[in-house]
């Protein structure tokens, strides 16, 4: 007879590892799916973690490492593999991947989010030619050049942080008059001498030839435009849930695409339950997703009580 897990976690990153961590204790029998080569999901390419509980100052990718090695010495189960479909309604779950199917009795969805885009012009065109979304992993293609990062949250103030350690002068472009980030962040980066920001801006367009050159930015309140000249463009507008295999799958999500689950990470549908960014939540990062992977299993083992063919 194939084989039925008890449990499936699709993703890698902190929630998905806590929740392997936490599955392995229970002595469930899981398998972690993972798409990427290295675990930590978004967490790798965040250049210092000085909000994870312990670890003040600790970099995503020895964090990410870190909770890969945790699950390994417990011996979690994982395959590097993409999904490619899922079937989710009934006792027995199906994943798909371009190789094996996967037949268990509960899922964790932790495939995370991605990286919102812009949507102006040239920012396709010039992706990967001076325009990133990861200032941590092409930030030193930039040092003694000119840079700009797109954004007022946590991860854009972060970015520009970075940056300038290296850059010769860094703008914060930010459509608004106030930043979201965390109040530590905005004094970090009123003490950095080489940051800017430019206020009620957006970017109208990416220019170039082989390479960026320039930035289309619009003042938001008086509609004026000007042309900034930069060597390179770096997005953190905010990310988009990965939730695209749910389709037809019966898991109900909301307005912008997050998979409506509470605390306890149940979905509409019986034994698949929702962990990270991929979730309606408040506030999300690395503390909150390893809360989710704990609870998800938590309602897991719940379910696998009275579970049934």
């Amino acid at each position: 007879m194939e084989h039925l897990y008890d449990l499936i976690i699709i993703g890698s990153g902190p929630a998905g590892l806590s929740a392997a961590i936490y599955a392995r204790r229970a002595r469930l029998d899981a398998l972690v799916i993972e798409a990427s080569y290295v675990s930590g999901g978004q967490v790798v390419n965040t250049y210092e973690v000085d909000n994870y509980p312990g670890l003040p100052g600790i970099s995503g990718m020895e964090l990410g490492s870190t909770l890969r090695d945790h699950a390994d010495r417990l011996g979690g189960q994982f395959v590097r593999e993409k999904v490619q479909s899922l079937e989710l309604e009934g006792p027995v779950k199906l994943v798909r991947t371009r190789k094996n199917e996967y037949r268990t009795k509960t899922v964790v969805l932790a495939m995370g989010a991605g990286h919102r885009k812009l949507g102006v012009p040239g920012e396709e065109e010039f992706g990967g030619m001076g325009v990133s979304y990861c200032a941590t992993c092409d930030g030193a293609f930039f040092r003694d050049k000119v840079a700009a990062v797109a954004g007022g949250g946590d991860v854009a103030a972060e970015d520009a942080i970075f940056l300038a350690r290296g850059c010769r002068k860094v703008y914060l472009i930010h459509r608004r008059e106030e930043l979201r980030a965390a109040m530590v962040l905005q004094e970090a980066l009123k003490e950095t001498p080489n940051v800017e920001i430019l206020w009620n801006s957006v970017i109208t367009e990416i220019r170039g030839e082989t390479q960026v050159r320039s930035l289309c930015i619009r003042d938001v309140i008086s509609g004026q435009e000007r042309e900034l000249p930069v060597d390179g463009c770096f997005i953190a507008v905010g990310i988009t849930p990965n939730t695209q295999l749910l389709r037809d799958t019966g898991v109900e999500l909301d307005d912008s695409g997050y998979i409506i689950a509470g605390e306890d990470g149940k979905t509409n549908v019986p034994g698949v339950f929702a962990a990270g960014d991929i979730r309606t939540k408040q506030l999300r990062q690395i503390i909150t997703a390893a809360a989710d992977g704990a609870n998800c299993v938590t309602s897991a083992q719940n379910f696998l009580l009275t579970w049934k063919l």
